[in-house]
């Protein structure tokens, strides 16, 4: 009897312990649900990035004005961070009609972005406006190809916890760096 006490006791226990593979908070963008293209044309949803940090920034890339300097400014982080395959850089597309995972391909290319470090993706328009939503990101579309919107740039945990947003352009990238390098573990 005792020992069967004990083994259920050990049962319930080992019920008890979260998984650190599995648990994510209420707040992780990771339970979001949509499915996403990359530039590969693969679907993935945002739960297949899980287990890096995420530096996200939300563009579209027949942008004239803001989303070049968005571009830089992400490529500026990536140089300051360094080669690390903790950290994953992912850009979103607002306006997915257009964008279409061959765009963003090009675009990558391009802007030498191909590498495995970044990631493009397109979603359905509602899939968008949910995520731009979860980063406070306003935008409008303001003529064909033409859009208004917030420049933030977000970095999530490696649980999808949002840790920290770097708002405007060009702006001082240090905190954005910190938050980067202390969640990746360096």
């Amino acid at each position: 009897m005792k020992s069967m006490i004990c083994l259920l006791f050990a049962l319930c226990m080992a019920c008890k312990q979260p998984s650190a593979t599995t648990s994510i908070s209420d707040k992780s963008i990771f339970n979001l649900v949509a499915t996403w293209h990359t530039e590969e044309g693969k679907a993935i949803q945002l739960n297949d990035l899980k287990g890096k940090v995420l530096v996200v920034v939300m563009i579209y890339t027949s942008c004239k004005v803001a989303c070049p300097r968005l571009v830089a400014d992400m490529q500026d982080i990536r140089k300051k961070v360094g080669t690390t395959d903790k950290v994953q850089y992912v850009l979103v597309s607002i306006d997915p009609e257009t964008d279409t995972p061959e765009r963003l391909k090009a675009f990558a290319i391009a802007k030498e972005m191909d590498g495995s470090e970044w990631t493009f993706l397109q979603g359905d328009p509602e899939s968008v406006r949910e995520f731009a939503n979860v980063l406070s990101v306003k935008y409008k579309e303001i003529s064909p190809m033409d859009f208004s919107h917030s420049n933030i740039i977000s970095v999530f945990s490696p649980g999808g916890d949002l840790l920290h947003q770097q708002e405007g352009l060009g702006v001082n990238n240090k905190e954005t760096i910190a938050a980067i390098l202390q969640a990746a573990g360096h």
